[in-house]
C-alpha cells in the first residue's frame, strides 16, 4: 500500500480568517507583530503628541531615530545575554552594577594607570581596555555560575548581592569621582560623527544584510525541499524577502539623512583644508559603531541559540532541568557558562556605555537591570523558562529604550518613567501568562 505524496505547502492550506491564513503562509511569529506594533504605536504616539502639543513632530525624526538606535544597543546587547538566563530558570539582577563597575575599571584604566607607562594616546590603550573589560565581565560572570550552581546559592540573592557590592566597589575605586576623558580611539565606540561608517559604508552593509536575507530565503528553501518538509508558498516567500530589504534599506536611509553637526564639519573642513561651498556641507553619519557591534551580537547569539549544541541545552535546561541533568547534560558547568557569556556581554556594554558617554561615572548603568531584563521579557522570554528569542529581546530593548526616550523628549521625571516602565514589564508578564496558557 503506498501514499500519495503531499504537496509541499500542504500545512499552509488552513481554514480561518484571511489574517490567520497569512500568519500560517509567512509564519511570523505573532509575538513579534505585537511588539512591532506596539513599537508602531508608540513611536507615533509620542511623535503626534509633539504635533499636537508643540506644533512640531521630533520623535520620527532621522536625528531622534539615529541617537534612539545608538542609545538602545547597551541595553540591547546585555538583554541577548539574559535570555539565556532567564530561559534556564534563573534571573541576573547585577548586570547594571557591573556595567558600572567595569566601565570604572576601564576609564581607570585608560586615564591613570596605562598613561604613565605607555604613554598618553598610545594606540594599544583602547584594546587593552577592551580586552580587560571583557575578561573582567567573564571573571565576574563565572563567580556568580559557581556559586549559583556549586553552592547551590539562589540565583536571585547572588546578584541581588551583586547589585549592591558592585556599585560600591566601582564608587571606592575612584572615591566617587568622575574619570575623564577617555582614550580618544575607545571613544569611538560609543558613536558619534566619528564613531559611525558613514553613507557609503551604511549603504555597502544594507546591500550585503539583504543579499543575505535573499539567500537565507533560498536556501532554507532549498533545505525544506531536501528533508521533504512544507513549503511556504512563493508569493509568501517574496512578501518576507521584500520586507526584510525594506526595512534593512529604511534603515539605511534614515541614518544617512542625519547630518554631522555644522560645528563638526566646520573644524573637519578646516584640519583637512576642505572648502565649504555656500550651501553648507554635508556630511552623513550613517550606522553607528555600536548598532553595528549590537547586531553582530546578536547575530551570534541567534546561531548560538538555534544551531548548537550549546543552544540546546540551553532550552532542554529551561523545559526540565531535571530530565536534563538526567539526560548527561552538566547542569550545573552550563549554568556556569551561561553565567560567564552574560559577564562578558555586560563588560561590551560597558565598553558602550563608557565610550559614548567619554567618562566613567558611578551612576553609570544604574537601573540598567531593569530594562534589561524588561526587555527581554517584552521580547516574549518566559519566566517560567524554556522560551526565549535573541531577536525578540533586540526588539523588546527597542521598545523599552523608545518609551525612555518619549518620556524624556515630553519631559517627564525619572518617577514617571520608572512607574511606566514598572507597568509594562507586569503587563507583559501577564501576556506571557496568557499566551502560554493558550498554547498548551
Amino acid at each position: 500500500m503506498t501514499t500519495a505524496p503531499r504537496p509541499a505547502h500542504a500545512s499552509h492550506d488552513l481554514k480561518g480568517s484571511p489574517f490567520a491564513r497569512f500568519v500560517a503562509a509567512t509564519e511570523i511569529d505573532t509575538r513579534l507583530m505585537g511588539m512591532a506594533g506596539a513599537l508602531l504605536l508608540i513611536w507615533f504616539g509620542f511623535h503626534f503628541y509633539g504635533v499636537v502639543f508643540n506644533g512640531e513632530g521630533f520623535f520620527l525624526t532621522p536625528r531622534n531615530l539615529w541617537n534612539l538606535s545608538v542609545q538602545m544597543c547597551s541595553i540591547g546587547v546585555m538583554a541577548t545575554g539574559m535570555v539565556l538566563v532567564i530561559v534556564t530558570r534563573n534571573i541576573d539582577l547585577s548586570v547594571g552594577s557591573l556595567l558600572g563597575f567595569i566601565g570604572m575599571v576601564m576609564g581607570l584604566l585608560q586615564v591613570e594607570w596605562l598613561p604613565p607607562s605607555m604613554g598618553l594616546g598610545h594606540p594599544a590603550i583602547w584594546i587593552i581596555t577592551v580586552a580587560v573589560g571583557l575578561s573582567l565581565g567573564a571573571l565576574i560572570g563565572t563567580l556568580n555560575g559557581v556559586l549559583i550552581a556549586y553552592l547551590a546559592i539562589p540565583s536571585f540573592i547572588v546578584t541581588l548581592g551583586g547589585l549592591m557590592a558592585w556599585r560600591g566597589a566601582a564608587f571606592l575605586m575612584a572615591n566617587g569621582r568622575t574619570i575623564s576623558p577617555v582614550d580618544t580611539n575607545f571613544q569611538l565606540l560609543g558613536g558619534g560623527p566619528y564613531g559611525s561608517i558613514g553613507s557609503t559604508g551604511s549603504w555597502i552593509i544594507g546591500i550585503i544584510a539583504c543579499a543575505a536575507v535573499l539567500y537565507g530565503l533560498l536556501a532554507g528553501r532549498k533545505n525544506r525541499q531536501k528533508h521533504d518538509f512544507p513549503q511556504r508558498p512563493i508569493w509568501a516567500e517574496v512578501f518576507m524577502g521584500a520586507l526584510g530589504c525594506a526595512l534593512i534599506l529604511g534603515a539605511v536611509l534614515v541614518v544617512d539623512s542625519y547630518y554631522w553637526p555644522k560645528g563638526i564639519v566646520k573644524a573637519y573642513a578646516e584640519a583637512n583644508n576642505i572648502i565649504v561651498p555656500p550651501e553648507g556641507l554635508f556630511i552623513s553619519l550613517g550606522f553607528a559603531y555600536p548598532v553595528l557591534i549590537l547586531v553582530t551580537v546578536a547575530l551570534l547569539m541567534t546561531v548560538l541559540m538555534t544551531r548548537t549544541r550549546f543552544g540546546r541545552y540551553v532550552f532542554a535546561i529551561g523545559g526540565n532541568p531535571e530530565a536534563a541533568a538526567l539526560s548527561g547534560i552538566n547542569v550545573r558547568w552550563m549554568t556556569v557558562k551561561i553565567y560567564a557569556l552574560m559577564g562578558m556581554l555586560a563588560g561590551l556594554s560597558a565598553v558602550i556605555s563608557s565610550a559614548r558617554l567619554t567618562s566613567a561615572t558611578n551612576a553609570l548603568g544604574q537601573t540598567d537591570e531593569l530594562y534589561v531584563i524588561a526587555a527581554a521579557v517584552i521580547g516574549g522570554t518566559s519566566l517560567a523558562g524554556g522560551v526565549g528569542t535573541i531577536y525578540g529581546a533586540v526588539l523588546g530593548a527597542l521598545v523599552m529604550e523608545s518609551l525612555r526616550t518619549g518620556m524624556v523628549l515630553i519631559g517627564f521625571d525619572t518617577a514617571v518613567q520608572n512607574i511606566v516602565v514598572g507597568l509594562v514589564l507586569i503587563v507583559a508578564v501577564y501576556l506571557d501568562i496568557i499566551y502560554r496558557k493558550r498554547t498548551k
